[in-house]
């Protein structure tokens, strides 16, 4: 005959088990209390997404630019002029610091060669933002790399439209 054995252990209980789960969860997450959580913001990432105002704007005023050099062009990419006006908004939303419009009401300031081929220029200078948002975004963080990870990507997809 087989001496007695002892009980096998137990375990944890469920509310030791939640207890603990709760607590690695929040040691994972760096909760401890007064923090907000969110990075902070350096001056270098506030001037940094400033400047990427002033490179929408760049691209705002050269669907006007075009638009005027060649109407037909100009309509269309209607929308996607329609398009970066948007995206200009939220980053100016994500920018208060920018300061006031540079673009002006005429398309003076970014107009396309004489004699150029319009939807070419149009195309480059969207291309030059696109590659300006992403090189951007590398130096930000949260929020504000993801803003410009998607406009970069939305201009990418304007310069294949404009292919």
């Amino acid at each position: 005959m087989l001496p007695p054995t002892a009980p096998a252990p137990r375990g944890f209980s469920r509310r030791a088990l939640l207890a603990a789960s709760a607590g690695l969860a929040l040691a994972a997450t760096g909760c401890t209390s007064g923090s907000t959580g969110a990075p902070e913001v350096s001056t270098a990432e506030t001037d940094q997404l400033a400047g990427q105002v002033a490179v929408q704007e760049t691209v705002v005023a050269a669907y006007a630019s075009a638009a005027a050099a060649d109407p037909t062009l100009g309509a269309e990419v209607g929308e996607l002029a329609t398009q970066a006006g948007t995206q200009l908004e939220r980053l100016r939303a994500a920018a208060p610091s920018a300061g006031p419009s540079t673009v002006s009401s005429s398309p003076s300031g970014t107009a396309p060669p004489a004699g150029a081929d319009v939807r070419g220029w149009l195309r480059s200078q969207v291309g030059a933002a696109a590659r300006s948002h992403a090189d951007a975004g590398v130096d930000q963080t949260g929020a504000r790399a993801a803003l410009l990870g998607s406009l970069a990507a939305g201009l990418r997809g304007h310069e294949a439209a404009l292919a």
